[in-house]
């Protein structure tokens, strides 16, 4: 069993604010779970009941629309939580969590994190600001939406890719995400995204080797944005 004060998740999430003590109650309550690409953490509409500690690998945060389609909302790397608006909000998951990569996550049952919450100011404060940064996040996107056309938000969809989560030795972005889920990141069909991608290669902003793709000027593309 691996020690919670020496985790990734405690050096870069609400757990900082933990003490020794605590972080060994937690130790003692943890299921930990390694999830394989593709397959979901939790579900929308799930009941999740504590909070996923995401000790290595990526994750998509989506919903799904009234037309079927995937709108992915947020990436979450090694270092993160899953699950901590709806342990407070008492409601069912808002968002599906599915692994882009192999995944090793921990999960902490609610009662626990409660009694952290109730026990120690500093950990409910960072958990609060969390939340907070998460809606300001999501009111950026909102307004990058209206104001930006796709092209815009493809592009610094891709240097936001690159700048967070970083390259293969082949300078292809380490996270590849299908077509599919990249024109839902950016709210735009599958096929205007394809043709985007080709005009940015064409323009040699970007290179595509089959479905991975290399950013070659960093600052052509940010004076798109």
């Amino acid at each position: 069993m691996g020690k919670c004060e020496q985790c990734i998740v405690r050096q870069f999430s609400s757990l900082k604010a933990l003490k020794k003590e605590e972080l060994l109650r937690m130790a003692e309550c943890k299921t930990s779970y390694t999830i394989k690409k593709g397959e979901p953490i939790f579900e929308e509409g799930d009941v999740i009941n504590g909070i996923y500690c995401v000790k290595d690998g990526v994750s998509k945060l989506s919903k799904l629309s009234e037309n079927g389609k995937d709108q992915i909302v947020k990436l979450v790397k090694a270092g993160e939580l899953l699950g901590q608006r709806s342990m407070i909000s008492d409601e069912p998951a808002n968002l599906s969590a599915v692994a882009l990569e192999d995944m090793e996550v921990c999960f902490i049952p609610k009662t626990e994190v409660m009694q952290f919450f109730n026990e120690n100011n500093q950990f409910s404060m960072n958990v609060m600001r969390t939340i907070c940064d998460d809606l300001k996040v999501s009111d950026d996107h909102m307004v990058n939406m209206a104001q930006k056309n796709v092209k815009q938000r493809l592009a610094e969809t891709l240097i936001y890719l690159e700048e967070s989560f970083g390259t293969h030795q082949d300078g292809s972005l380490h996270i590849q995400l299908s077509r599919e889920e990249l024109a839902g990141m950016i709210g735009t069909a599958t096929e205007s995204c394809i043709r985007l991608l080709s005009e940015l290669k064409k323009s040699n902003y970007i290179d595509l080797i089959g479905k991975k793709i290399v950013l070659l000027d960093k600052n052509k593309l940010k004076r798109i944005v």
